[in-house]
This record gives C-alpha cells, sequence and structure tokens, in this order.
C-alpha cells in the first residue's frame, strides 16, 4: 500500500497543486504539504519546482510518479480483490476510445449488467490512448489496429474493410459502383485525419503501396470532422466502413483493393493492461466484449 507521504507526493502530482491534493484526499493543505517537504527532506531531494500555487513535477518527480502510479493502480487491484463480495456494486472503469461509436455500445453492455459501477469515456486517437493506458491513466482502451505491445492484453471486437467516402455528388457513385480502383485518388483532394491515427496510417499505407500521390491533402481532427469535410466538398476519404455516418449529403464505396493485391482492414480491440486483467471491473468489460464480439462474427441472414 502506499505509505502516508507517497500518497501525498501521488495526490499533489496527479491534481497538480496542494490544495486539490489535500481536498481529494480529505486533509488539510499544510497536512499534505508538511508530508510532501518529509519526504523531500529524509531523502534530500526536491519532487516539485514551486511557482506560487502551481507546481511542476522536477526529473526526480517524474521518475517518482511513474512508480506512485503502478503502486495506486495496485493498491486499488488490492481493494478490488478485497471487496469482490460487493459484487460490482461500486466503482469507476476509466475507458478511452478512438471512436463513440465502437465504445458506448460496450458501455451500455456493461451498465446494462453492472448499474452500480460507473464509466468515464475519454476519445482520443490510437497512439494518444495507448500511451494513456501504458501510464496507468486510463483502465480499457477500445483501439483500432493496436500496435503489439508484451505489456498490454487484446481482445478483438469486430474487423470492418476499408471505404472510399465520397460527397453524394462525386463522379465515383456512378463511374465505380463495381468498385473504386486506388488510382482514381491521384486525381482526388484526400480529407485525412490527425498524425497517430490509425485510419490515417492505413490510408497512407495502402496509397503508397499502390504508388499513388493524391492531388492535394486536408487534415482534419476527428472522424466526424472528416465526414463534415467530405460532405461539404473539401475532398475525399478513406475510412473503415463502421464509422460511415447516415448522412445522405455523402456516399461510402467499395474499394477494388483485391485486383491490386492491396489489403486494407481495421480490427477493433479492446485493451487492457495485462496486469490489471485480474481486477474485477476489467474483468467484467472484457467478458461483456466477448458477447458483443459474439454477435459481430453471427452472418447476417440477410446475406
Amino acid at each position: 500500500m502506499l505509505s502516508t507521504q507517497l500518497r501525498a507526493f501521488h495526490a499533489v502530482a496527479t491534481t497538480g497543486g496542494f490544495t486539490k491534493a489535500a481536498e481529494s484526499l480529505n486533509v488539510t493543505q499544510p497536512t499534505i504539504s508538511g508530508q510532501v517537504r518529509d519526504l523531500e527532506q529524509t531523502y534530500e531531494i526536491q519532487l516539485f519546482h514551486r511557482r506560487g500555487r502551481s507546481v511542476d513535477l522536477t526529473e526526480t518527480g517524474h521518475r517518482l510518479y511513474v512508480v506512485t502510479q503502478r503502486l495506486a493502480a495496485v493498491e486499488e487491484e488490492a481493494r478490488e480483490i478485497l471487496d469482490e463480495s460487493r459484487n460490482l456494486t461500486g466503482g469507476v472503469v476509466r475507458l478511452g476510445g478512438d471512436a463513440p461509436h465502437h465504445a458506448l455500445p460496450l458501455v451500455a453492455a456493461f451498465r446494462r449488467r453492472h448499474p452500480g459501477v460507473s464509466v468515464s469515456l475519454s476519445i482520443d486517437n490510437t497512439d494518444s490512448l495507448t500511451r494513456e493506458l501504458l501510464a496507468y491513466r486510463i483502465d480499457i482502451a477500445v483501439l483500432c489496429n493496436p500496435r503489439v505491445d508484451p505489456a498490454l492484453h487484446y481482445l478483438p471486437l469486430r474487423t470492418d474493410p476499408m471505404v472510399a467516402l465520397c460527397p453524394a455528388e462525386h463522379p465515383w457513385v456512378v463511374e465505380n459502383a463495381t468498385g473504386l480502383p486506388l488510382s482514381a485518388f491521384a486525381k482526388e483532394v484526400l480529407v485525412l485525419r490527425e498524425a497517430g491515427s490509425e485510419t490515417r496510417r492505413v490510408a497512407e499505407r495502402v496509397l503508397d503501396a499502390a504508388g499513388v500521390v493524391p492531388r492535394d491533402r486536408v487534415e482534419v481532427a476527428t472522424r466526424e470532422g472528416v465526414h463534415e469535410a467530405v460532405a461539404q466538398g473539401l475532398g475525399v476519404g478513406l475510412v473503415s466502413s463502421a464509422e460511415v455516418s447516415h448522412d445522405s449529403r455523402v456516399v461510402a464505396l467499395r474499394l477494388a483493393l483485391a485486383q491490386e493485391g492491396v489489403e486494407a482492414s481495421f480490427t477493433e480491440c479492446v485493451v487492457c493492461l495485462q496486469d490489471q486483467r485480474r481486477r474485477a471491473a476489467v474483468k467484467a468489460f472484457l467478458a461483456v466484449t466477448q458477447v458483443q464480439a459474439r454477435a459481430f462474427s453471427r452472418p447476417n441472414p440477410q446475406d
């Protein structure tokens, strides 16, 4: 368990100030200040640069904070083990998702099973959420084509093909009903996600493999931004078929990838740290994911 002084340091580092740290631990500000000061004096180190009411971690403070993040996670895991008899009647799951439409159905299914557990959801790209997960700042992430890391556990949710996204009045809609060749993008402005997005990474890899260079590029943050940019006629996009909105202003077209010897798909996975898999809430969320994954894998009777 965290010692009193380490807990005080961790609270200040997490909240960014002594007053907020005191509030989070339900103690007085002088108590927090004294505990951190005693820690610094005992080991003859400086953990914070103090600038009025704000504080910044020193290099030593950053190194210690990495450790206390792990300690705090282990303490939380120990608390959950001791409280398992409560059958998930409380607590919070910190979830990160690369897209609301992938993460929110899982949240809804989880909450139906465990209404007493709260879920906080943050939306960001794959790279950013992977960093948050490895830093113990979130418990679970819903990621597209995540990079393999031995510290992480992966549970595939669904796989969807890449499609072209264009304005509804675009000539492609009539000309390429049977499959759009990648060479067509050489004459177009390509709307791309921000750096760090897996959607962008796959799109660039596919075009590079085909030797295609778009006429120009427009970078837009968020999937919703890409859809709106395409709807406004700023260009065309390459996206996952699962991300296509029900917007009459845009049309998704199948790509003729097989003829060009190119493969492009997006596998959405639920990811957690290996050492967090036994936490009751994480284990329960993975169980919900398995149910949803089986539903996605069933053949559609109408196909």
